[in-house]
């Protein structure tokens, strides 16, 4: 009996010895894929330079970098503020239009002022004044889209669909389609310097730069350091959790819509700042390079998952790829789709990513 026992612990021992190989082969293929997906930003960033330092010779040049870093400024300030959001299972994809709003509502009171009809008089703000009026004016917006989905339950989706749509036309209605233009500001009225914001350089970077760096940084300490931060990662994985612990979860999502628009107002001052002047149409489209930014930083859409430092890499993916494609002549039609399937791509490579663990 022992030696029956035996003689099958021993083929037992074998069977698994041949076993073995077999499978540590797939398990090493998934670890790698695991890998991959991991850094697949990364990758993506290195591969894009490469490709479009071949195709256009004046590429990495100095001047063109500054441009870049410009432009993926612009992208990064949206997506961070789009990050905090999707952390919580949530969309904005008003940021758009908030931002053409601010862009016009900071052209109105340079060039108009601020009309106190009651008091007979209009008051022309400095530019950090009004800089700051503006960033509330967009965090309000996006309280407004705290309050539809918290309070009225309306799917993110539908409420700041509502806000796309009500803050476009309210820039439109501001000047009737008009641009605002020559934003320098008057010395007698004392708010000129405002095209400092936009096109102004310190150290030999632009301004746009060391505004998205100081957002940056708060942002990341925020969400990796902070009692919120650790409150915005619960509520996105799990809300019924959440609140079972004694997270106010309506005032986490209040808070992120809130720093979404802020965020999304000063991308506005940022852009009319640039180009000296405001158009009600400026804006269209940046919450769908947001979005991307976020998804390919590797933060998933379902909420819980997804860092500040991914988004910054997902928004270099995006300005280099926009800023590259223009540089060798790709046409407007054919970036939209272009973007369109990178978008889906990112969402793609997420969904196999959560597969592989």
């Amino acid at each position: 009996m022992n030696t029956l026992a035996k003689s099958i612990s021993e083929k037992g021992k074998a069977l698994a010895t041949s076993i073995e190989p077999q499978t540590a082969e797939p398990q090493g293929k998934a670890q790698a894929m695991a890998l991959l997906l991991k850094f697949r930003t990364v990758l993506a960033l290195v591969v894009v330079v490469a490709i479009f330092a071949v195709l256009a010779p004046n590429f990495l040049s100095l001047g063109n970098a500054l441009i870049m870093l410009k432009h993926i400024a612009i992208v990064a300030i949206l997506a961070i503020g789009m990050t905090f959001v999707i952390l919580t299972g949530g969309i904005d994809l008003s940021v758009g239009s908030i931002a053409g709003l601010a862009g016009m509502v900071a052209g109105a009171l340079l060039l108009d002022g601020l009309r106190l009809s009651a008091l007979g008089v209009v008051i022309y703000p400095s530019v950090p004044l009004m800089v700051a009026m503006v960033v509330v004016l967009g965090a309000a917006l996006g309280l407004f889209n705290g309050l539809m989905v918290n309070r009225f339950q309306v799917a993110p989706f539908i409420a700041t669909l509502g806000m796309l749509y009500m803050a476009r036309g309210a820039a439109m209605l501001m000047s009737n389609g008009a641009t605002f233009p020559n934003l320098v500001g008057n010395p007698a009225l004392g708010n000129e310097g405002f095209s400092w914001l936009g096109a102004g350089m310190v150290l030999g970077i632009p301004v746009p730069v060391w505004i998205l760096a100081i957002i940056a940084l708060g942002a990341g300490f925020v969400a990796a350091r902070t009692t919120f931060g650790r409150r915005v990662y619960a509520v996105g994985g799990s809300e019924r959790a959440a609140l079972l612990s004694g997270v106010r979860v309506d005032r986490i999502k209040y808070a992120v819509y809130a720093i979404s628009g802020g965020l999304a107002a000063v991308v506005g001052m940022l852009v009319a700042s640039d180009l000296e002047a405001a158009h009600p149409a400026s804006g269209e489209s940046f919450e769908l390079s947001s979005i991307a930014a976020v998804v390919l930083g590797g933060a998933s859409l379902t909420g819980g998952r997804g860092t500040i430092a991914g988004t910054l890499t997902g928004a270099c993916v995006i300005g280099v790829l926009g800023d590259g494609m223009v540089m060798v002549g790709i046409s407007e039609f054919w970036q939209m789709v272009i973007k369109g399937a990178v978008i889906v791509t990112a969402v793609v490579l997420d969904r196999l990513q959560e597969r592989l663990g």
